[in-house]
């Protein structure tokens, strides 16, 4: 079985609007249901489980019901932080699935995310244990201390720009989970971070530059185009 888990559990303070930016409604639809029809519409993904911010689970029901999200199985509570509300919801699903099924963690507020993202995050996943969604480092890379200054810069061609959906099995991304906060590792940035910090190995799925994270205004502007956006017939 392949499990989509969406991470809602965030207020998305940096995007400065009234509510969280996962509810925040582009043409007439909310980010979340946009990320919620990727993985609704993919025929791989069996069940769909969100961990969603406190006071908004309510809200979430009525748009899947609304949308016909039927493979929306769990809302789950929030944590203090990512890693937190990630433990949450694959702590959660352990509780209803077994160790062998595959966990896709997913960020709600990348409503880009292809049917080709997701089948190869499956893909690797299967094949290797994990599979963390990445896209080539396309610019130059420059090393500083104060945020205004350089004398250093690394090599691109060594570096991934990480996306998501990333995936484990279940039983895996759990165990790894209890391991750290017995380590008091409690704030670490994403998932393939956290196996990292571990002393564990990742390997890599294909992203794409489409896939953005709707983290500013900007990003929500982007979004907004892309959906527009349609590919010229005499581009290869």
């Amino acid at each position: 079985m392949n499990i989509g888990l969406l991470i809602a559990g965030g207020s998305g303070k940096r995007m400065g609007q009234d509510i969280p930016k996962q509810f925040l409604t582009v043409n007439e639809k909310p980010v979340i249901v946009y990320t919620l029809e990727a993985f609704q519409q993919h025929p791989e993904i069996d069940v769909i489980a969100v961990v969603c911010i406190e006071g908004w689970e309510n809200m979430l029901s009525a748009y899947a019901n609304q949308f016909n999200i039927s493979k929306l199985k769990h809302i789950i509570p929030g944590g203090e932080n990512g890693q937190d509300s990630i433990r949450n919801g694959v702590y959660s699903l352990r509780e209803v699935y077994g160790d062998d099924n595959i966990v896709l963690i997913h960020d709600s507020i990348r409503p880009m995310v292809s049917p080709e993202i997701i089948s190869d995050c499956i893909k690797v996943t299967k094949k290797e244990g994990c599979a963390i969604t990445v896209i080539p480092c396309a610019e130059a890379m420059l090393e500083t201390e104060d945020d205004y200054v350089s004398d250093a810069s690394y090599p691109r061609d060594r570096l991934k720009r990480t996306q998501t959906p990333q995936g484990f099995r279940l039983g895996e991304i759990c165990d790894l989970h209890k391991r750290a906060l017995e380590e008091g590792i409690t704030n670490s940035v994403a998932s393939c971070t956290l196996k990292i910090e571990m002393g564990e190995r990742v390997f890599f799925s294909k992203g794409s530059e489409k896939n953005i994270k709707l983290t500013t205004v900007e990003d929500l502007d982007i979004f907004k185009a892309l959906l527009m956006a349609e590919r010229s017939d005499w581009l290869k």
